[in-house]
């Protein structure tokens, strides 16, 4: 069974998702439902959960309130919420999972699928270092991604990325030190996620940081020259937004 406790400050949710629990996932066990953050510290502390949910919004507080109170954090959290785009996008850096409302039950399942995939499942605590890092630290320079590897999770600098390239459902990271990092995720994913932090995707395998670009070659689509002394072609499709974007810079 999976001991979990329920967050939420608003009755109707509260009662919503403990109904979607109770009768569709029976092998996780409710063992609390708290209201506000002082209830949710307090249960968090005496009962050990393996997984929280927890909205992100209680009254004046936040859940990130909560969670830096704690004195450890050794435990999974799905986050919901009906709003807050910047929580969002630092819960999407973080590698962290939350559901948006209102959710399905199908949502909610594959939320708990993805918790019960996790082979580490007590990496949490350098994902809300991440996590506390980026809501704290507004500027682009200052944003840390977190990146789940086949060892383990990964917490980098967003700035020390030059390209990212993708092989089918996996993208290969190449930083600054020339070190690479293979994350089993599509490179779609990161294309979303990193878009506003001067990346573009210029080729169907290629997504890159705009301020690593060394040189451009016309052609066709042109080809870039990155600061690590890689070539990529530019599709031609891509190529006047590649341009526009890289003269902003």
């Amino acid at each position: 069974m999976i001991k979990a406790i329920i967050i939420e400050d608003e009755k109707h949710s509260q009662e919503l998702l403990h109904e979607m629990i109770k009768t569709h996932i029976k092998h996780i066990e409710v063992m609390a439902i708290c209201s506000n953050k002082a209830e949710g510290i307090s249960a968090i502390i005496s009962l050990q959960p393996d997984l929280v949910f927890s909205d992100i919004e209680l009254g004046n507080d936040t859940a990130f309130d909560m969670l830096q109170q704690l004195p450890k954090i050794d435990f999974e959290v799905i986050f919901t919420t009906a709003f807050a785009k910047y929580a969002i996008q630092a819960i999407k850096f973080s590698a962290l999972d939350y559901l948006l409302k209102p959710f399905s039950l199908v949502e909610l399942t594959e939320a708990i699928s993805q918790y019960e995939k996790k082979q580490n499942k007590k990496q949490s605590g350098h994902q809300f270092e991440a996590l506390f890092h980026n809501l704290k630290n507004l500027q682009k320079d200052s944003k840390k991604i977190a990146l789940p590897t086949l060892n383990g999770l990964l917490v980098i600098p967003v700035k020390e990325i030059i390209r990212c390239q993708s092989d089918v459902n996996y993208t290969t990271f190449y930083l600054i030190e020339k070190n690479k990092i293979v994350v089993s995720k599509s490179l779609k994913e990161f294309e979303e996620l990193l878009n506003e932090y001067d990346f573009i995707r210029i080729h169907n395998s290629h997504l890159i940081n705009l301020r690593y670009v060394k040189n451009y070659t016309k052609g066709d689509g042109g080809i870039v020259t990155m600061s690590d002394g890689t070539e990529v072609d530019v599709s031609r499709r891509k190529k006047d937004e590649f341009l526009k974007r890289l003269a902003e810079l």
